[in-house]
């Protein structure tokens, strides 16, 4: 059967360079895969992890980051035994490389690379920088990058990136290797665009979960669900705890780890469980009266966010890149000024005091889920894309 002409019986290489420290974009990874095994479709999953960057000397280490000859070998193997009728590729940084799109290019495949940060625009990765967002580089050589010591405040391993990002750019990897990119969002895509990605290869796809309708049951306290890192704001959400009397606020449950747990230490209200499983989360969901997502940086499309409209949540987000988007004010949600602890305290007081109008808002969140994020939604929207790819395949 012409896989280009019926798409429902396709072959997927799903690519991905897994993090050291497991996030959302490791888990919509695993999750999409597993979406496209329970409609019928055969997936091959070729995988590296960065856990095996402390095992490599730092010269091949940035090598590699360029150009890895393993993933062209292995993911060629790969080809010809899986035999694909594309390749699907998430995160290539550090270990896999540009390099597998070139593999999939010998084999006349079609590659779709979902976009899940802005690595190819920014070497960073999060257009992020003193706190506040940067584009100096968006459109441009990365070089600025390379001045302000963008990733992990290093020039060596910025000029690695900026290198690689210049190198791929000028061999028209980007524009010439890769059939279609997903992007999370219309901002995002627009924030790709602007980058130098061709707009007509650029389709929006969100994050999806599925879960069932939650129980009825009496909704309290506030919930962060995350990394706990700078770019996602949590001392923003301190600063604003630290500010409230526990007659402000309901408590705070903060679900995640990270560099900046220590944040919440000594703060009245907040209780800090750490990570919890996909099933605890969801729990903890169900039970809050609102989940609160104080980024500082341009989120993509949060996996958390999805989560709690499944789950009837209502989110308190901050007004900056597509949150404003993804959460519709005074509907499925609330929306505050990025980084002003004192309008989050604001934003946090009014959600404490008016629990009928959040609990319909958690209603409507809801239903959106169920019109635009369930896996059925996600999968159709996924086959269209597979299926514009392997028309226009390189």
């Amino acid at each position: 059967m012409n896989p280009a002409s019926d798409p429902r019986t396709l072959r997927v290489l799903v690519v991905h360079n897994r993090y050291q420290q497991r996030g959302g974009e490791d888990t919509v990874v695993e999750a999409e895969a597993a979406l496209l095994r329970s409609h019928g479709h055969a997936v091959q999953e070729y995988l590296r992890s960065n856990d095996d960057i402390d095992t490599l000397p730092r010269a091949q280490a940035a090598i590699q980051t360029f150009w890895s000859r393993r993933t062209l070998s292995e993911v060629g193997a790969l080809v010809s035994a899986f035999r694909p009728d594309l390749v699907h590729v998430h995160n290539t940084f550090p270990l896999v490389s540009p390099s597998v799109y070139y593999a999939a290019g010998r084999a006349g495949l079609p590659v779709v690379q979902t976009l899940h940060n802005f690595r190819l625009v920014c070497p960073q990765g999060m257009l992020l920088r003193d706190e506040k967002p940067c584009e100096d580089c968006v459109g441009r050589l990365p070089w600025r990058a390379v001045v302000h010591r963008c990733y992990r405040d290093s020039s060596a391993q910025s000029s690695v990136l900026a290198a690689m990002l210049a190198t791929h750019r000028a061999a028209g990897t980007w524009s010439r290797r890769i059939t279609r990119y997903i992007a999370l969002n219309e901002f995002c895509r627009e924030r790709f665009i602007a980058g130098g990605l061709p707009a007509d290869k650029i389709r929006v796809k969100p994050n999806f979960v599925d879960l069932p309708a939650p129980a009825e049951q009496t909704r309290s306290g506030l919930l962060f669900v995350g990394r706990l890192s700078h770019e996602k704001g949590v001392a923003v959400l301190a600063e604003a705890m630290r500010r409230s009397s526990d007659a402000d606020l309901p408590q705070l449950r903060v679900v995640g780890a990270g560099p900046q747990g220590a944040v919440f230490e000594g703060i009245a209200g907040v209780r800090c469980v750490g990570m919890l499983a996909g099933d605890e989360v969801a729990a903890e969901m169900s039970r809050a009266a609102a989940l609160i997502v104080p980024s500082i940086w341009y989120e993509n499309y949060p996996r958390s966010i999805v989560e709690a409209f499944a789950c009837g949540l209502p989110v308190i987000a901050s007004r900056i890149g597509a949150l404003p988007t993804l959460v519709e004010h005074e509907r499925t949600g609330l929306l505050f000024a990025p980084g002003d602890a004192d309008d989050l305290v604001r934003t946090l007081r009014w959600a404490h005091r008016h629990p009928a109008a959040m609990a319909h808002m958690g209603a409507q969140a809801r239903r959106h889920y169920e019109q635009h994020l369930t896996g059925s939604v996600n999968h159709a929207q996924l086959l269209d894309i597979y299926a514009d790819a392997l028309r226009d395949r390189l």
